[in-house]
C-alpha cells in the first residue's frame, strides 16, 4: 500500500524550530513573492480538491471569493467536523500544527484577507492547545507578518462542523445553518440577508451593505496548500490520480482489530486502507462500509474501489471525509441504519420542520422495526419519510438521512425482511463511532451521545 507521511510525519513536530528546519514556511514565503494571483493559479494547478467531503476544486473556491465584491475578507478553517467515523483532522492537528496555519495565512494572501479564524470544538483540548502554541511562535519568529489569527473554541454539536453554521458560533452565536452560503454572506456581514444578523461596518468599509466573503476550508484543504506552495504543484500531482491528485489521510474504525488513521495516495483501494489497520477479526467478512454518516453505504463486495472521488461515486457512494467505519458479516444493517437515524435526529436544529419530524420519524420506525416483530407499518412510515425529509432544507443533514437509511434498505432487504418476520439472530450492539479519541489502534467513543435529546441537552 502507497503510504505516504506529507500530512502525518512519522515524529509529530512539536516546536517552531523543528518546523522551520524541515522546510516550514516557505510556502508563505513563496505565496507572498508571486502575489494573489499566482497563488490561486498554483493552487489550480495542482489540482487540489476540497477534503472536507465535497471534493470541490480549491482553486476554484479561492478565486470565487477573492473576486467576490467586498472590501473585507476571512478564511476560516473548519477543525470542527465531528461526524461520526472521522479523526483525521485531529490526526494533523496533532502531528503538525505548524502546517495548518500557515496553510491559513496562504489562503489569506491568496484572498487578500488580513484576519483569520480557526475553530473548533472545546472539548478538543490537545488540539486547542497545539494550535494556539503553533500561532503563537509562528507569530514571534516573524512568519505570520501582520496576519491576526484567532482560535475559536465551541459547542459540541455536528452541526458546528457545517460552514455557515461554523460562522454563527464564531460570531458567538449557537450553530444553526444560514441559508446563503459563506461566500455571500461572510463573517461580521454589515446587512442582515434573509433574516440574519447585521454588525456596524468596520473600518475601511466604503457603505454599508458589505457581505464580506468568507473562505471556509477544512484543516486537511490548508495543511496541503502550505506544502503545495512550497514544493510545487507537479511535486503535488505526482502522487494520487489524474482527477484526485495528492494524499488523502483516512480513518477507519468499527469492526477491524487496530482502529486508527493513516495517509495514502489516492487512487489505493480501499481494501488496502482496512487491512493496513488489521482488517476484521478471524472467520469474519466485511459486510459494509459507510463514509462517515453521509453517504450511501458500500457493501463488502465493492470495497476494492479506489479510494478517490469519481471511483466512489460510480460505486454509488462518495468518499466523503474519508472517515470509514467498518461492519463484519455479524453486525444488523437495521441496527446500524437505527443508530446512525438517531444521531442524525437528535443533531438537527429544528430550523427545517421536515428535517426535524422527518428525521424523528425515520429514527422511531427504525427503533420499532429494530425492537418489535411483524412491523409493516413502520417500514411503510420509514419509506414515506424518507421521501420528504429533505423538503426545503438548508444544509446537508437530512440529504444524510435520505442517502444512509434508504441505502440499506435497499443493499441489505434480507435484514430487513428478518426483522419484519422477527426472525433476525445478528448481532444488535451497535455503538455510534462518535471518536473522543482515537491512538495507538484503540478508538474511545463518546458515550454520552447514546443520552443526547433532540433539544442538545443530555438525559441523566
Amino acid at each position: 500500500m502507497a503510504r505516504c507521511s506529507v500530512l502525518l510525519p512519522e515524529v509529530p513536530v512539536s516546536t517552531v524550530a523543528a518546523y522551520l528546519d524541515a522546510g516550514g514556511g516557505r510556502g508563505l514565503e513563496r505565496a507572498r513573492s508571486i502575489g494573489p494571483d499566482g497563488v490561486i493559479e498554483a493552487i489550480q494547478r495542482s489540482g487540489l480538491r476540497g477534503r472536507g467531503g465535497a471534493g470541490f476544486p480549491t482553486g476554484r473556491k479561492w478565486d470565487s471569493v477573492r473576486r467576490a465584491p467586498g472590501t473585507t475578507k476571512y478564511v476560516v478553517c473548519n477543525a470542527a467536523a465531528g461526524e461520526p467515523g472521522t479523526f483525521k483532522d485531529r490526526a494533523i492537528l496533532r502531528a503538525n500544527p505548524y502546517q495548518v496555519v500557515e496553510g491559513l495565512a496562504v489562503a489569506a494572501c491568496a484572498i487578500g484577507a488580513g484576519e483569520v479564524f480557526l475553530a473548533l470544538k472545546a472539548s478538543f483540548e490537545r488540539e486547542r492547545d497545539a494550535v494556539i502554541a503553533a500561532a503563537q511562535e509562528l507569530e514571534a519568529v516573524g512568519v505570520l507578518s501582520d496576519l491576526t489569527v484567532t482560535i475559536v473554541s465551541g459547542p459540541e454539536e455536528y452541526l458546528y462542523g457545517e460552514e455557515s453554521a461554523l460562522l454563527e458560533v464564531i460570531e458567538g452565536r449557537e450553530p444553526l445553518p444560514r441559508q446563503m452560503p459563506p461566500y455571500l454572506h461572510g463573517l461580521f456581514a454589515t446587512s442582515p440577508q434573509l433574516g440574519w444578523h447585521s454588525h456596524e461596518p468596520e473600518r475601511g468599509h466604503r457603505r454599508g451593505d458589505e457581505s464580506n466573503p468568507t473562505l471556509v476550508n477544512n484543516v486537511e484543504t490548508l495543511a496541503n496548500a502550505a506544502h503545495i506552495l512550497a514544493r510545487g504543484p507537479e511535486w503535488f500531482r505526482s502522487m494520487g490520480t489524474e482527477e484526485s491528485p495528492g494524499t488523502v489521510v483516512a480513518t477507519v474504525v468499527g469492526d477491524v482489530l487496530r482502529p486508527g488513521v493513516v495517509e495514502v495516495e489516492l487512487g489505493t483501494p480501499l481494501r488496502e486502507v482496512i487491512d493496513e489497520r488489521g482488517g476484521v477479526g478471524p472467520d469474519r467478512r466485511i459486510k459494509a462500509v459507510f463514509s462517515g454518516v453521509t453517504n450511501a453505504v458500500l457493501p463488502g463486495t465493492k470495497i476494492d474501489v479506489p479510494l478517490a472521488h469519481e471511483p466512489m461515486s460510480r460505486a454509488g457512494t462518495g468518499m466523503g471525509a474519508a472517515g470509514f467505519i467498518v461492519y463484519d458479516d455479524t453486525a444488523c444493517m437495521v441496527d446500524v441504519a437505527r443508530v446512525f437515524s438517531r444521531f442524525l435526529w437528535v443533531e438537527s436544529c429544528g430550523q427545517c420542520p421536515a428535517c426535524k419530524l422527518g428525521t424523528g420519524r425515520i429514527a422511531d420506525s427504525l427503533e420499532a422495526l429494530a425492537h418489535r416483530k411483524h412491523e409493516f407499518s413502520a417500514l411503510s412510515a420509514l419509506h414515506r419519510r424518507l421521501r420528504t425529509v429533505t423538503d426545503g432544507n438548508r444544509c446537508f443533514l437530512p440529504v444524510e438521512a435520505q442517502q444512509v437509511v434508504g441505502s440499506v434498505l435497499r443493499t441489505f432487504s434480507e435484514d430487513v425482511v428478518a426483522h419484519v418476520e422477527g426472525t433476525c439472530s445478528l448481532r444488535h450492539d451497535i455503538v455510534l463511532p462518535k471518536l473522543k479519541n482515537l491512538e495507538d489502534g484503540v478508538a474511545h467513543y463518546d458515550e454520552r451521545q447514546s443520552r443526547k435529546r433532540p433539544d442538545w441537552t443530555y438525559a441523566a
